[in-house]
């Protein structure tokens, strides 16, 4: 049964300390004008393709070809029919994004929608907009993109809310379920470790205890001493934050004595997927996951199943099409296609003005001289001034004994 967020509802409402806003506008360097771009108007996808998030790569491809059809169908950008230029973003350990980035950028891309992972983002980030071609992620999760250099305006954004957010609602979830010494198994990367950190800071925060934290290398050939790590620690829950290798780290878990039929297991974002051909009748019945995002409408399937008919995950499908659909108002709003000029508005394409929910609306607006606030298939985009979403939806999900997963609720959160 879904139950969203509203009057009975949990709201969760968190404040984000800016970063590098104490400067005057006397201290800001001359703003040089945007380069004009070609009139093309080119987006380029980096998403998983291979590798430890591979089955993020079709929901995502999917719902930026969606909407590049809808674009195309309403008149296209500046006249002319978006083009599509497609990288496999692989992942850290095979580290092909940087060289795949730099297909895309030599392919005249203007947006570049990727990468899936926020630690292979991080070693292509730099490289894409020094090129003046925009990012924009539709599933990076890490603080990492709102703290530091990047806290402030640059060519990059996401349509995922940080894991501040998902954080607190696993953690709130926990205190719900009455989990009171919860042991947390978790990848070493950019992404794991701040998973881990937001949702032990909160569970402590609320009184509850945190059994132990136990970090795996992503390229582990081994996991046993942190499985046997969780074994002994006693916990009550285990939040297990990862990717592909759940499929490894589950058996052992249940070898040793601790996988979800004797101790209640969580899942994230990053390993909430369609286990339905990986696991025995019954494994993981009663998991529950956390996921950003509304929930994917039934019409909005159908749609993403034309486009490709053999989806059974859809991860982040709806962050991926508005990602793009926002990317193409920003170039009509600017009247020009160059990244550096779509960057200056998108925030704006996101906030404020008058809601319009679909692209050819959009844009009738946008030709009538309006402002326009975009609200798109994610729910609610709200884009603050680091590129990343201010106010979001986190979904609850729970499996069923044929190892896929159904949502039971969803909450609202703002960042």
């Amino acid at each position: 049964m879904k139950l969203t967020a509203g009057a009975g509802a949990l709201a969760l409402s968190f404040s984000l300390a800016a970063c590098g806003g104490g400067e005057t506008a006397s201290e800001e360097p001359e703003k040089k004008a945007p380069a004009k771009g070609d009139g093309t108007f080119v987006v380029g996808q980096l998403l998983p393709q291979t590798g430890s998030l591979a089955f993020l790569g079709p929901p995502e491809f999917a719902g930026s070809d969606l909407a590049i059809q809808d674009i195309n169908a309403a008149g296209g950008v500046l006249g002319k029919e978006v083009k599509r230029v497609v990288a496999d973003a692989g992942d850290t350990t095979s580290a092909i994004a940087p060289a795949e980035a730099d297909k895309l950028i030599d392919a005249k891309s203007d947006v570049i929608i990727g990468t899936a992972s926020s630690g292979v983002s991080m070693t292509v980030i730099d490289k894409i907009m020094s090129s003046g071609t925009v990012m924009f992620s539709p599933a990076n999760t890490s603080t990492e993109f709102d703290e530091g250099d990047y806290s402030k305006p640059d060519l990059y954004f996401r349509t995922a809310p940080s894991d501040i957010l998902q954080g607190a609602v696993m953690a709130n979830l926990l205190l719900e379920d009455k989990r009171t010494n919860v042991a947390i198994l978790s990848r070493q990367d950019a992404y794991g470790e701040t998973l881990a950190k937001e949702v032990k800071a909160n569970l402590e925060g609320a009184g509850s205890k945190v059994a132990t934290t136990a970090f795996y290398s992503e390229d582990a050939s081994s996991y046993s001493a942190q499985i046997n790590e969780i074994a002994g620690s006693g916990a009550d829950a285990v939040v297990v934050i990862a990717f592909e290798e759940t499929k490894k780290l589950i058996p052992q878990l249940i070898s040793a004595g601790v996988g979800p039929a004797k101790v209640p297991t969580y899942f994230v974002d990053g390993n909430l997927s369609d286990y339905s051909a990986d696991f025995s009748k019954g494994e993981l019945k009663g998991v529950k996951g956390t996921l950003p995002g509304a929930e994917t409408a039934g019409d909005f399937k159908q749609q993403l199943l034309k486009v490709n008919p053999k989806l059974k995950d859809y991860s982040y499908a709806a962050e991926s099409y508005d990602a793009t659909i926002v990317s193409a108002l920003a170039a009509i709003k600017a009247d020009n296609d160059s990244g550096e000029a779509v960057a200056e508005e998108i925030v704006d394409i996101t906030t404020g003005g008058e809601k319009c929910e679909t692209f050819a609306d959009c844009v009738k607006l946008l030709e009538e001289g309006k402002d326009i606030d975009y609200d798109g298939k994610s729910g609610p985009i709200e884009l603050g001034e680091t590129g990343s979403p201010t106010a979001a939806s986190i979904g609850i999900y729970q499996y069923n004994d044929k190892g896929t997963y159904a949502p039971v609720k969803y909450i609202a959160g703002e960042v």
